[in-house]
């Protein structure tokens, strides 16, 4: 699955640390395609067991990092699990089949 993040309009690059909860019923390799996200920045994927996330060529890498987690099973409780482990959730998309996800990060 390719996972395009993108800023949203109003933002020409984005600044922040992100954070990713990547799950999966079956392990997956996660394609990572970015435009206009500062390098150096803190991002942080955390994926199912098994799975992997590939990131482009460049130098993101270097300040993303990836980890392996044992997510709750039923995606009320992942939910739950994600605002009591970060405080906030922004965005949660459930996708039954997909081979390109498109998400716009911002304020």
């Amino acid at each position: 699955v390719t996972l395009h993040l993108n800023p949203i309009s109003s933002v020409h690059i984005h600044q922040k640390p992100l954070v990713f909860l990547l799950n999966s019923p079956l392990p997956l390799v996660w394609k990572l395609k970015t435009e206009r996200l500062a390098p150096g920045i803190q991002r942080f994927f955390f994926v199912s067991l098994g799975s992997v996330v590939q990131f482009e060529k460049g130098n993101f890498s270097l300040s993303a990092e990836t980890e392996e987690k044992l997510f709750p099973e039923k995606n009320e409780q992942l939910l739950q699990w994600a605002q009591k482990e970060y405080g906030a959730v922004t965005s949660f998309t459930e996708l039954k089949i997909s081979r390109n996800i498109y998400i716009k990060v911002g304020e």
